[in-house]
């Protein structure tokens, strides 16, 4: 039957809606596809065609596969010069091309937010982790809209894309079951997210998410978080080969190795016995060495010296070097660990024979090694947190959990020594947290895809930063930045591609400025000239940098450095060419006025040195739960170990009474109120170096019973506090907390009603985990009291 002459003008609109699509890429999403079939009044009247849906990506566009190692500095892997083994880092490597001056942001969440988007840290909000973010634009902890991720824009031309392991890009008072999730992984282009959102998790008992649903699944009696991640991502590949065999993936893997807690299982950290027995110093000497001979950094670059303020090996005291010497152990193992398990990924890519049309990023670390042990510390969140400790406290407590092989195990948050870290820094002066040197921001990087890209094992020398693998991939898709995505116009990119270095290690460098700030630990690159002025604090110096409060980025000294002649920042030449100097301070000033870096410092607003009370937290100050709670996140549970509050709870007693009535955070840190054998205690553990434990007199009355337990600060945050505990309204014991808390106990632990479901708060129920009441808890209300 002859269609309607209708029909042809409602087909001639049709296929100019489709030529308008066509043309419409500079805006996300692509608008949908127009049915091919038009309809008439009758099927009899109507032409059926199946819609095409378009291919946006050009063919061949590969499958890409982001690894992202976790504060871990030039100087450790093998692959470069380093002593930890690092096969897969090999393996990548020696498929392609490396770059020897790649840099990060020097922090965790200013890098992850920097690669994804292609922008600036302040940029995009992330000038400090987002634990601590303040009101600041530049410090907000929120990544806008306006710059969406590369997962964003992949997602709509076409890529499956998956995210695994650290997230860290998420405000922490939004991480709960109510969320909002937009600002989750799946929010920013992530179809699916395996991992921990926050900045660390314990490797034995991480509070996990899989896209925006807690994980509540048992863990295995081996389990370990690397291992876990692996395996998810192993899974996922393969369902996508199998459900979409046609697409490519896009896969960020990025392990909490190696992070603090440097955990492993002890068979690993075993591997390294013996292997640092002479200190850092002498490590130090040695991968100088190894990296020169291979290549890696120029004959003339020079090891920079120690700090003043940091201890040589040879004034460790010798009954405190076996602790020394495990610690650093347990890291290697850790670190190789992960190493491992991003070779178990690749493995699997090239089993289902994908490896040739891949396209691999393997960044040896989001910032230089941690500092953030300072002097070696069983428990890591003290430094965060400005308590001052000495090793013999460590020491002693380790006693009491199993002395050194206890490390790297579930009962310590262990890290090394900052003198390791700086040994992994290997040439560079300083660590992770510091923009002005690059210890803290240079980090090794490998990319291959054996489809394009030709192995040559000679280093790129060229100038880059991790906004540059944005632009790099879409270089290598055919991809233009978008104009508008998802109704948000976009801010402009500030990375620059990488691809014209592939095929030639000697080509000129495109990057000709890039600024550093990291809590006013700053630098600006031009031209092959480096001007830096380190801040008000020394990373692996504890406590509170001394006249902090006074600290005005007016009065900082600055250092010049001329990179083409100086590799490592080993000659200051500020006092030789201050003209030069003046002119870099004055780029600096203009970047971070570009930037959003403004105030200088502004990251360091909402810490333990300025104002802690301005650290991300729930706007709530009262709550009220009608019955037990489990896994709210301590980033947005009541915050009892830092401020004034008051707990209330309604509880059944038995015959018998036993359990944890509330817990808050974990083994390494934190609060539980519970019975124990009718008996009321409550335990403030701080950081495991320190256990103020409280006890009733009598026995809980059995039947209906209020507790009470009351907290006051004696004087400011982070001072004693004075807790007391009533039942029926009388007070059955009183005591005083040294030291409470700056800022948290975990950045990754939950607080508990009825159970302590994390890595157990305290000792005294820690093989009966999760200890739960065997009594009934009725209401539970907790306010935080006025002065």
């Amino acid at each position: 039957m002859k269609p309607q002459p209708w029909i042809a003008v409602v087909g001639l609109t049709l296929g100019l809606l489709s030529e308008l699509a066509a043309k419409a890429q500079e805006i996300l999403p692509f608008p949908p596809t127009p049915s091919g079939s038009v309809a008439g009044l009758t099927i009899q009247d109507s032409v059926y065609k199946k819609r095409v849906e378009p291919k946006h990506l050009a063919d061949g566009a590969p499958n890409i596969l982001i690894i992202l190692m976790d504060d871990v500095g030039p100087g450790t892997p093998s692959t470069y010069g380093g002593e930890i083994n690092t096969p897969t880092l090999d393996r990548v490597s020696n498929m392609g091309i490396s770059f020897n001056r790649f840099h990060s942001t020097a922090m965790c969440s200013p890098t992850r937010a920097a690669l994804l988007c292609g922008r600036n840290h302040t940029r995009v909000g992330n000038g400090q982790i987002a634990a601590i973010a303040n009101d600041f634009d530049g410090f907000s902890g929120t990544i806008p809209k306006s710059s969406a991720t590369v997962a964003e824009v992949l997602k709509n031309y076409g890529y499956n894309t998956g995210a695994w392991g650290k997230w860290h890009n998420t405000p922490e008072e939004q991480i709960t079951t109510m969320g909002p999730f937009d600002y989750w992984p799946t929010g920013y282009g992530f179809e699916y997210f395996y991992g921990f959102l926050a900045g660390e998790a314990s490797q034995y008992e991480p509070t996990l998410t899989r896209n925006t649903t807690p994980v509540t699944e048992h863990l295995p009696k081996d389990y370990h978080l690397s291992d876990d991640i692996a395996s998810d991502a192993i899974t996922w590949l393969r369902e996508q080969n199998a459900y979409a065999p046609d697409k490519p993936f896009l896969m960020y893997w990025a392990p909490g190795a190696s992070h603090g807690p440097h955990q492993v299982m002890k068979e690993w950290a075993d591997k390294y016995k013996g292997k640092f027995d002479d200190g850092w110093d002498k490590y130090r000497e040695r991968v100088f060495a190894r990296a020169k001979a291979k290549g890696w950094i120029p004959q003339n670059a020079r090891l920079t010296p120690r700090p003043e303020s940091m201890a040589s090996w040879d004034s460790i005291p010798e009954d405190e070097k076996p602790f020394q010497r495990r610690l650093m152990e347990v890291f290697a193992g850790f670190t190789e660990h992960a190493d491992y398990n991003a070779g178990r990924v690749i493995a699997e890519i090239e089993r289902q024979g994908k490896l040739d049309n891949t396209l691999v990023f393997y960044i040896w670390g989001d910032n230089g090694s941690s500092a953030e042990g300072l002097y070696g510390t069983i428990s890591e969140q003290l430094a965060q947190n400005g308590i001052p400790t000495k090793i013999s406290q460590h020491l002693e407590a380790l006693e009491e959990l199993g002395g050194l092989d206890a490390l790297g195990g579930p009962k310590t948050d262990n890290m090394y020594h900052a003198a390791w870290a700086w040994a992994g820094s290997t040439p560079y002066k300083s660590t992770k947290l510091v923009g002005a040197h690059f210890g803290g921001t240079r980090q090794p990087m490998a990319v291959a895809w054996p489809n394009r890209i030709k192995a040559d094992p000679t280093a790129r020398p060229q100038f880059h930063h991790v906004i540059d693998i944005v632009p790099t991939i879409y270089e290598l898709t055919k991809i233009t930045p978008p104009r508008i995505v998802n109704g948000f116009e976009q801010d402009s990119i500030d990375g620059v591609s990488m691809v014209y270095a592939f095929g030639d290690a000697k080509a000129p460098g495109t990057r000709k400025t890039q600024f550093f700030d990291i809590m006013a630990s700053r630098g600006v690159y031009h031209d092959g000239w480096f001007a830096s002025a380190p801040g008000p604090r020394e990373p692996w110096v504890g406590g509170l940098p001394k006249g902090i409060e006074e600290w005005s980025p007016l009065t900082d000294p600055w250092e010049l450095y001329n990179l083409d002649e100086d590799w490592s920042q080993a000659n200051d030449l500020a006092a030789t060419n201050p003209q030069k100097l003046e002119e870099l301070k004055l780029l600096f000033l203009l970047e971070s006025t570009k930037n959003k870096n403004l105030p200088i410092g502004g990251g360091l607003w909402s810490t333990a040195m300025f104002h802690p009370e301005d650290a991300p937290a729930s706007n709530l100050t009262e709550w009220t739960f009608d019955a037990p709670l489990t896994r709210m996140p301590e980033s947005a549970a009541p915050k009892l170990g830092k401020v004034d509050s008051l707990v209330v709870m309604d509880v059944h007693v038995p015959m018998n009474a036993n359990g944890v009535l509330y817990a808050l955070a974990g083994f390494s840190g934190g609060i539980t109120c519970y019975v124990k054998d009718g008996f009321l205690c409550y335990e403030f553990n701080l950081f495991e170096v320190q256990r103020t434990k409280l006890k009733s007199r009598n026995k809980l009355p059995t039947g209906k019973v209020e507790v009470e337990v009351e907290s006051r600060l004696a004087a400011k945050i982070g001072g004693p506090m004075d807790v007391t505990l009533r039942v029926n309204g009388e007070e059955v014991a009183q005591g005083r907390v040294p030291a409470a808390m700056f800022l948290h106990f975990t950045s990754n632990a939950t607080f508990d009603i009825g159970a302590d479901l994390d890595s157990p708060v305290s000792l005294d129920y820690f093989d009966q985990a999760p200890f739960a009441f065997n009594g009934d808890i009725g209401k539970t209300t907790i306010k935080y009291l006025r002065k």
